[in-house]
């Protein structure tokens, strides 16, 4: 085990939270709009994210990983999950972990041990972010509209994640599915990204998803 000092940062009581979408008042939003609509919205609120940072040359930094996660490093640009749980590369020696809601000071302690020795760095960032899931067959013709990065097929498999310039800001777009993105946004720009979402959807109708 690291020395460095670990903190549950999620409070064990029965303290509130709140997503950074909270505002929006989703929830009183599900079920209505379109009856077909083309790009359905779930924000997958209040997960675990940790950023991993070590060598992705060394062997032994990826068979630590392995074995804390049970999930191969990814390289560049590339996303594995297992469970509901996901690893995606961010950068040449960066990764970002997210797990299950509650799970992750469980895991960057799993992790800190796995990989004790090592010159690496673990830092639970889940309340600097966020997740929306993005379905539907109009998915695609709105990341084409926010994102000057080729979102083609041919060019975005599934399984692909990059970060990327996204209307006037930047976030992580993810691919988990033939019709099923992910953005990884940021809490300060959270409401930005909402209205953004409803004015580059209109057309094609936005649900939201519980």
């Amino acid at each position: 085990m690291t020395t460095a000092n670990v903190y549950q940062q999620r409070p064990a009581t029965d303290a509130k939270a709140e997503s950074p979408l909270f505002h929006a008042d989703l929830q009183s939003l599900i079920g209505k709009g379109r009856s077909n609509p083309g790009v359905v919205l779930r924000e997958k609120k209040l997960l675990g994210h940790l950023t991993i940072r070590g060598n992705g040359h060394d062997p032994a930094f990826a068979a630590g990983v392995h074995k804390a996660l049970g999930m191969e490093l990814p390289g560049a640009l590339v996303l594995v999950s297992s469970g509901d749980s996901s690893l995606q590369w961010l950068g040449p020696d960066e990764w970002l972990l997210i797990v299950p809601t509650g799970e992750e000071f469980a895991v960057e302690q799993k992790l800190r041990e796995a990989l004790a020795g090592l010159h690496i760095a673990v830092v639970n960032v889940s309340g600097g972010q966020s997740l929306l899931e993005l379905t539907g067959p109009k998915v695609r013709e709105v990341l084409m509209k926010s994102t000057s990065y080729d979102v083609h097929p041919s060019n975005f498999p599934v399984g692909k994640a990059i970060g990327t310039v996204f209307a006037k800001s930047q976030l992580v777009i993810r691919r988990t599915g033939e019709d099923t993105w992910e953005l990884v946004i940021r809490r300060s720009f959270a409401d930005y990204w909402w209205m953004w979402l409803q004015d580059a959807s209109a057309e094609y109708g936005l649900s939201v998803a519980a």
